[in-house]
């Protein structure tokens, strides 16, 4: 109980486990800053290490990393495959895209 009248005294929602938006509004809302930086210096998009930053702060690291690893190398796939995985993910402008920037585009989505 203490705990929590400290967390409403510090401004924080009082709700355990949980970190309050970022101050930045240009930042997305990120429950652990330090690896969404991580993951950004790794070359992620912003959107995507906000993405893994906030479900491996939510699920655990080990559980989000589980979850990857099922799908073909973007490499080794056709163009049109690449085509058709863009169209699946909601992007645009990729019908002249050459292979290699196919696999940019949806590695950076």
């Amino acid at each position: 109980m203490a705990a929590a009248k400290k967390a409403s005294k510090s401004g924080t929602s009082g709700k355990a486990g949980k970190t309050p938006p970022s101050p930045d509004p240009s930042r997305p809302s990120l429950k652990d800053p330090d690896y969404f930086d991580e993951l950004e210096d790794r070359g992620m998009s912003e959107q995507k290490a906000a993405r893994i930053s906030n479900a491996a702060a939510r699920e655990g690291k080990k559980k989000v990393g589980e979850r990857g690893g099922k799908a073909e190398n973007l490499p080794d796939r056709t163009v049109p495959e690449l085509r058709q995985r863009a169209k699946e993910l909601g992007l645009s402008g990729y019908s002249k895209l050459r292979k290699d920037e196919l696999i940019d585009l949806i590695r950076n989505s």
